[in-house]
C-alpha cells in the first residue's frame, strides 16, 4: 500500500472509527483508480475533525500494480530514481528560513553526508555546534575587535553545524530522543551564552550592557512562549476552529502563491537563521550595544506581527477549546502552590482568565518599575499578583483568548526580576538576574518540549519545589526588600537562587529525557 497511517493517542479513537467506516476493497478493480484505502481513511479522519498530515512523495515512486505490465512499469520507475539525490534533498527541511535555505543548506547537506560516511552521529555534531558557540562567546568576551570578528565567524560556523546535525539525522535515518532534546536545549544555551559573552566583552570596554542582554533574553523567551501557547491551544482543535481556520489557510495559500511573500513572511518573524546571521554580522562590524538594540527592536516587531495575526484569528474563533488544549495551557502557566490555593477557593468566580492574568502582570510590572527598589509595596504587589494569577487559572483555560495567560505570566515574572536588578544599582545584580532568568526559562522550555513530545508537563513536585511563577516572583521581591540596602548580599541571594533552580531543574530534566524514552520534539515554534 503506497501510504501508511499512524496516530497520536488522542486521535486513535477517531482512527478506529474511520477504519470501521471505510470498507477495504475486495478486489483491485473495486477500488477507484487513483485512490487507495489509506486515502479513504485519511478523508474519513478529516471529516471527523482530526488534522491529517499528507507528506508529498516528491520523486519517490509508490504504486500497487494490478498486472505484469503495470508491475514492470512501476519497477522501471523505481529504478530510475536517483536514491542519493533523493537522500540529499530529503535531508533538508521542506520549509525553512530564507537565510538557511539559500546560504546554509546548499552546502551543509554535503557536510552531513561527509559526517555520515565517517560514522559521526547527529549527537556528536550537535555537541560540536555547542562547543563552537561557547568558543564564540569566549571570543566575544575578550572585548577586542579581533575577538568580535572571530566570534561572529564562529557563531555562523556553529549555526552551520546546528543545521547539519538535523540533516545528518534525516540523511542517515539516525533519530533519537536524546538527540532531539539536545538539539532543542543547546539552541537556547548557545544563544544565551553568546549574549553573556557580548555583555562581558562590552564591560571590558567600559560599556555596561547587561540590562540590554537580559532584556533581549526576556523578550525572546516571552515571544517563544506566545508561539508555544497559541500552537498548543490549537493543536487538537481543528474542528472547533471551523471556518476561521479554513479562511486563514486560504489566505496563507494565496500569499504563498506569490514567491516573494513566502520569504518575506518567513524573514519578518526573525527566525533563528536570520537572527543568528544578524547577530554574527553586527558583532563583527559594530558593538554589543548595537547588537542588543537590533535584537530588541527586531524581536519586538516580530512578536507584534505574529501576535496580532493570532489575536485576530482567536477573536473570530467559534466554540471552546478541547480538554487537551486546556490542560496544555494550564501546564504552560506553571502555577505554584499560592496560585493553586487561590484557584481552588475561587472556582465559582467568573473572572475572565486573560483579563485576570493581564491585570496581575500590569500590577506587578508597574509597581516594580515605579516603587522604590526594596519597598515593601513591591512585595504587596507580588501578593496581589499571586491572587490574580490564581483567579486566572481557577477554571479550565478553554476561552478564545486564554492562550494569552502563560505569556502574561512569563512577562510578569521575567520583567520583575529585570526591573528590580536593573534599578537596584547593586554591582553585579543584573548578571545574577540574567542567570536566574536563564534557569527559569530553561524550566519553561523543558515544559514545552515534554508537552509537545506527548508526555505531559514536568512532575507536580518540581513545580512545587520551584515555587511556580507567582512564588518565585514573590520571593525575589522579598529578597529585594530585605537585602537591596546591603549591596552584595542581594547579588549573592539572586546567584544562589539561580544556582539552586538550575540544579533542580537540570537534574530532573536530564533524568527524564535519558530514562523515559519520550519522543522529544525540536523547538519548532519558529522556523529553525
Amino acid at each position: 500500500m503506497p501510504g501508511a497511517l499512524s496516530a497520536q493517542p488522542e486521535a486513535r479513537p477517531a482512527l478506529v472509527r474511520a477504519l470501521t467506516a471505510v470498507p477495504a476493497p475486495t478486489a483491485p478493480a473495486a477500488a477507484e483508480p487513483d485512490r487507495d484505502l489509506t486515502e479513504a481513511v485519511a478523508d474519513a479522519l478529516d471529516a471527523d475533525g482530526v488534522a491529517v498530515h499528507r507528506p508529498a512523495l516528491g520523486t519517490l515512486v509508490a504504486a500497487v500494480p494490478t498486472d505484469a505490465a503495470a508491475r514492470h512499469e512501476a519497477r522501471a520507475a523505481v529504478d530510475a530514481v536517483d536514491d542519493e539525490a533523493v537522500r540529499l534533498r530529503s535531508a533538508v527541511k521542506a520549509h525553512d528560513g530564507f537565510f538557511t535555505t539559500f546560504f546554509i543548506s546548499p552546502y551543509s547537506r554535503y557536510i552531513a553526508r561527509w559526517c555520515a560516511r565517517r560514522g559521526l552521529t547527529p549527537n556528536q555534531v550537535t555537541t560540536a555546534s555547542l562547543l563552537t558557540a561557547l568558543i564564540a562567546a569566549g571570543c566575544a568576551a575578550t572585548g577586542e575587535r579581533g575577538g568580535y570578528i572571530a566570534a561572529g565567524v564562529l557563531l555562523l560556523v556553529s549555526f552551520v553545524l546546528d543545521c547539519t546535525d538535523g540533516q545528518l539525522a534525516r540523511y542517515a535515518l539516525k533519530y533519537s530522543t536524546m538527540g532531539a532534546w539536545l538539539d532543542a536545549t543547546f539552541d537556547r544555551a548557545k544563544e544565551y551564552a553568546f549574549y553573556a559573552g557580548l555583555a562581558l566583552g562590552a564591560a571590558r570596554g567600559g560599556d555596561d550592557v547587561w540590562t540590554l542582554a537580559l532584556a533581549a533574553m526576556v523578550l525572546m523567551t516571552c515571544r517563544h512562549v506566545v508561539d508555544f501557547s497559541f500552537n498548543e491551544s490549537n493543536v487538537a482543535d481543528t474542528a472547533a476552529a471551523g471556518s476561521t481556520a479554513r479562511t486563514s489557510l486560504a489566505l496563507s495559500s494565496k500569499l504563498d502563491g506569490v514567491g516573494w511573500t513566502v520569504w518575506a513572511r518567513r524573514m519578518i518573524i526573525l527566525p533563528i537563521g536570520e537572527r543568528w546571521a544578524m547577530i554574527a554580522v553586527l558583532t563583527a562590524a559594530t558593538s554589543p550595544r548595537i547588537v542588543f538594540w537590533a535584537l530588541i527592536v527586531g524581536c519586538a516587531f516580530a512578536a507584534c506581527y505574529t501576535t496580532a495575526g493570532r489575536l485576530l484569528r482567536s477573536v473570530k474563533r467559534r466554540g471552546p477549546r478541547t480538554d487537551r488544549a486546556a490542560r496544555a495551557l494550564a501546564d504552560l502557566a506553571d502555577s505554584g502552590p499560592l496560585a493553586l490555593l487561590v484557584a481552588r477557593a475561587a472556582r465559582r468566580l467568573p473572572a475572565p482568565a486573560p483579563v485576570a492574568a493581564l491585570l496581575g502582570a500590569a500590577l506587578m510590572i508597574s509597581v516594580a518599575a515605579t516603587a522604590p527598589v526594596g519597598s515593601w509595596a513591591t512585595v504587596g504587589a507580588a501578593g496581589g499578583y499571586a491572587v490574580l494569577a490564581g483567579l486566572a487559572v481557577a477554571r479550565p483555560l478553554k476561552g478564545a483568548l486564554d492562550w494569552f495567560v502563560p505569556p502574561f505570566f512569563r512577562a510578569a515574572e521575567y520583567t520583575t526580576v529585570l526591573l528590580l536588578a536593573a534599578r537596584s544599582d547593586v554591582p553585579q545584580a543584573v548578571p545574577a538576574a540574567f542567570g536566574l532568568v536563564a534557569a527559569v526559562a530553561y524550566h519553561h522550555y523543558d515544559t514545552v518540549y515534554r508537552i509537545r513530545g506527548g508526555t505531559g508537563a514536568p512532575p507536580a513536585w518540581l513545580v512545587r519545589v520551584t515555587g511556580g511563577h507567582e512564588g518565585r516572583t514573590l520571593l525575589v521581591t522579598v529578597l529585594a526588600a530585605l537585602l537591596v540596602d546591603r549591596g552584595d548580599d542581594f547579588t549573592l541571594a539572586l546567584t544562589a537562587l539561580a544556582g539552586a533552580l538550575a540544579l533542580v531543574v537540570a537534574v530532573e530534566s536530564i533524568r527524564f529525557w535519558v530514562s523515559s524514552g519520550a519522543p522529544a520534539v525540536h523547538d519548532e515554534g519558529e522556523t529553525a
